[in-house]
Formats: structure tokens, sequence, C-alpha cells
């Protein structure tokens, strides 16, 4: 006869869960990231379980935490949807992203390889598709990886997760700039930021994402004021 230690069935049944519910938090955390939940737009857990052909325990964990971290509110009922955004609260995740992002791209510029720069070139051009396109979806999804493509090429797992915790707050509002050519002007700042890093020049590395975070900061202010 097997000792308990020899019967591995014990410890399955959580690791599978808590596994699914780490699976339904980072796909809901990308729909938010991507533009996939947009503000004014309502979800509900029951509608989220069945698009991910899932019960609604790990998907209301996953709500949970998201509700924790102010990437998502309850609205009304069981309906959960993107906080409203104020002048106040945009102030502050804007010093705040300058501090997290900046140094990430600080860092980023004193450990960057060539692989790193190959999939950022990549991003640039999906990007340029998007905007001749008028496709935002896909331009914040290349915008998204650009970023965090970046990010970690810092080498700090700790900053970049602090970093996503900021995206998850403020970037549904990207949806709001499309209208206003700042896509284009993002582009212009990730390239700057693409050849910095390849200089291994931080100054200028943090310059550049210094001037993406303003410019989009500028346009969302003025929707709000």
């Amino acid at each position: 006869m097997g000792t308990a230690a020899d019967k591995p069935g014990i410890q399955v049944e959580p690791l599978t869960r808590d596994t699914l519910q780490q699976r339904v938090y980072h796909q809901v955390a990308g729909l938010i990231l991507d533009g996939g939940i947009a503000p004014g737009q309502l979800v509900t857990i029951q509608s989220l379980a069945d698009s991910f052909g899932v019960s609604t325990m790990p998907v209301r964990e996953a709500m949970k935490r998201l509700t924790a971290e102010k990437a998502l509110t309850v609205v009304s009922g069981r309906s959960m949807g993107i906080p409203p955004l104020t002048l106040e609260r945009l102030d502050d995740l804007r010093k705040v992203r300058l501090e997290l992002e900046g140094a990430a791209a600080a860092w980023a510029a004193t450990r960057f390889d060539k692989a790193s720069l190959a999939g950022l070139e990549v991003d640039l051009d999906r990007m340029d598709r998007a905007i001749a396109a008028s496709d935002a979806k896909a331009f914040l999804q290349a915008n998204r990886s650009f970023h965090f493509g970046a990010y970690r090429a810092s080498k700090s797992p700790t900053l970049v997760s602090l970093i996503e915790i900021v995206w998850l707050q403020i970037s549904p509002y990207f949806n709001l700039l499309r209208g206003s050519g700042n896509y284009v002007a993002a582009n212009a700042n990730h390239r700057s930021m693409a050849e910095a890093l390849k200089r291994g020049d931080a100054d200028a590395a943090r310059a550049a994402i210094a001037g993406d975070i303003n410019g989009a900061y500028e346009v969302l202010a003025k929707l709000l004021d």
C-alpha cells in the first residue's frame, strides 16, 4: 500500500483549478489591454463563461482580481465595465507611467539584443499597416506587443508586472485616440524608442517613451475637459 505522498490526486484538483483561473484571468486581461472590452461596453460573468466554455467560478475569481486592480468595476446588477476616467485619475496614471515605463525603457537600453529588436520592427510595421487601414484593434494589439516587448528587455519581471497593472487601467481609453492622429505620432515615438534601444541610449529611450505617454495624455485630457 502506498503512502499519502504516493497519491498525486490529492494536489491535482487545486492545481488544475488554479491554472484555469489564471488562464481566464489572462484572457480577460488581454481583452481589456487590446481594446476587446471598450469603455461603455458591459460584460457579465455568465457571458464570459459562455464565451470561454468554462464554468462561472474561474471567471468570477478573475473578475474579482481585475476589480481589485481597478481594471473593471460593477456598473449595474451583474454587469461590469471599464471604470470611468476622470482628469485627476488620468493625470495620476500619466505620472506613474512616466516613472515605471521610463525606467523600463532605460533599463532595456542597456540590455537589448538583436532578437528583441527584430520583434519591435515587426510590431512597428504592423502599426503602420493598421494606421493605413484605419484598423484600431490591430493597432492596439501591435502597440501593446511593441511596448511590452521593449519592457521585457529590461529583464525585470517585477517592473513589467507593475506596468501591466497600470495598462489595465489606461489602455481601454487608447480606443479614443484613433480619430485624433495620435496613432501616427505614437508610432513616430515608437521608432525613436527602437532606435534608442538599438544604440543603447537610455536617456533617449526614456525621452521617446515620455513623448508617447504625454502625447496620449494631451488628447485624452482634452476629451475629458
